[in-house]
């Protein structure tokens, strides 16, 4: 068990604490001790490195109060009560609020031993997710592209975290221009095949035999090894998965079935469907199907992300106007509801290519970002979803946009925000805490 983890005993009677810990100690584990629930509180809090055995019946704040404070600061921290004979339903109650496991006096030395074993372990494992949850919140570049506050954002990123660390292939779906490839690259980079290659084919670019060649060999005189040869060990990432023929889902098969489990190679199918009457089912027979699709994402359309998309304009809009040497475009109140009204069947590339256009009409100091969305979806009139909003809603994320692009332009001064926004500090204060936005995001 690693040395960094330790078992926290909480118990009023001395010798009962330094009987378990003297256990505890020879059986190789970190022992701390106290006295109380009061003293123990000072040092165990979130992401303690450890888990907790306590006594449920003690002075002061008992066993029971204990559990709660521990529950509410860290829901995912082990903790195994010790009780007395007789208060098994107490201990019950204890479970249901969320304890590990209880032990009952006098109880068995060895059992105290196994249930610290199975708490440890799983300590390591949450405390693991959650560094690799900060890592991912972090991480690699194209990872931190994938940006948004929305509900279905903050799912999606939990969903690369979770489906990167295992082993089966993955199926990703989604509307054109919701960032399929970007996912496929984030999922080989949160997982345990990063150092190894990540080889991308685009399936749709070839004829049916070029497509084997690339796929499966011979390949070439001098042309690189086959794409299966090529990804031995690492992931294989198939765009445009459902233009497959149907030798070539055979022997793609074939080779799955050759691997073993688990996969020495990993398949990320990348589908672009886009026809109403058929799904990718229809299209690839039911065993591929189902090998390929053991895991699946679907990405979230642009529209169903909502104040994202003013985040997503404000950064896109800066990174362009820095790249053409002028200012980026002020965002109204009116436009900001068009932007977030707008249909984006393009989603997140069609953002990317209006910000880049309102960045170059604002230099020449023309036009307005609601002509640019007209123009863009003259096939989608009006512009605008055909589900509205509350006006609230529009109201605040133009709000958070206006604090947010402040905040951003001042490096995180407060007091020039205030002034710029002519907001009291208090003020500035809630409405920062309301939309979740940081000064030392800024700094």
């Amino acid at each position: 068990m690693p040395q960094s983890l330790k078992i926290a005993i909480v118990d009023d009677e001395q010798d009962m604490r330094q009987s378990i810990s003297q256990w505890l100690a020879l059986s190789g584990f970190d022992t701390a001790t106290y006295a109380s629930a009061e003293d123990a509180l000072k040092e165990i809090g979130a992401d303690f490195p450890g888990v907790v055995v306590t006594d449920i019946k003690m002075p002061g704040m008992d066993g029971m109060a204990f559990l709660k404070r521990l529950m509410s600061a860290d829901s995912g921290l082990p903790v195994i009560m010790i009780t007395g004979h007789g208060d098994v339903p107490m201990a019950v109650e204890a479970m249901r609020i969320g304890a590990f496991d209880f032990l009952e006096k006098p109880f068995n030395p060895d059992r105290m031993t196994e249930l610290a074993k199975r708490a440890l372990r799983t300590r390591r494992l949450t405390l693991d997710n959650r560094a690799l949850r900060r890592e991912l919140a972090a991480g690699p570049e194209m990872v931190q592209k994938l940006i948004g506050s929305s509900p279905v954002m903050q799912r999606l990123r939990e969903d690369i975290l979770d489906l990167g660390q295992a082993d089966g292939h993955v199926l990703i779906e989604g509307e054109t221009g919701t960032g399929k490839t970007l996912v496929a690259h984030a999922l080989h980079a949160v997982g345990p095949r990063a150092a190894r290659k990540f080889v991308q084919v685009a399936c749709s670019a070839y004829a049916p035999d070029a497509l084997a060649a690339r796929l499966f060999g011979p390949a070439a005189d001098g042309a690189a090894l086959p794409a299966v040869e090529e990804a031995r060990g690492g992931t294989l990432c198939l765009e445009d998965v459902e233009a497959l023929s149907q030798p070539l889902q055979a022997q793609l098969l074939t080779f799955l079935n050759a691997q073993g489990t688990p996969a020495e190679t990993r398949i990320i199918a990348v589908s672009n469907l886009q026809e109403q009457d058929k799904t990718l089912e229809d299209l690839l027979r039911s065993d591929l199907f189902y090998r390929l699709a053991a895991m699946r994402i679907t990405l979230p359309p642009l529209r169903a992300r909502g104040e994202d998309v003013l985040s997503l304009f404000t950064r896109l809009s800066e990174q362009f106007a820095e790249e053409y040497g002028c200012s980026a475009p002020e965002v109204s109140a009116q436009e900001a509801a068009q932007l977030m009204q707008a249909p984006w069947p393009g989603n997140v590339r069609q953002l990317i290519n209006i910000a880049e256009r309102a960045v170059l009409q604002n230099r020449r100091g023309s036009g307005t970002i609601a002509s640019l969305l007209m123009s863009d979806n003259a096939a989608a009139q009006p512009v605008m979803t055909t589900e509205g909003k509350p006006l609230k809603e529009y109201v605040e994320a133009f709000e958070r946009m206006l604090i947010d692009n402040a905040m951003r332009r001042h490096k995180g001064s407060v007091a020039a925000v205030m002034e710029e926004l002519c907001l009291p500090r208090r003020t500035l204060n809630e409405k920062m805490a309301k939309y979740g936005l940081s000064r030392s995001a800024y700094l």
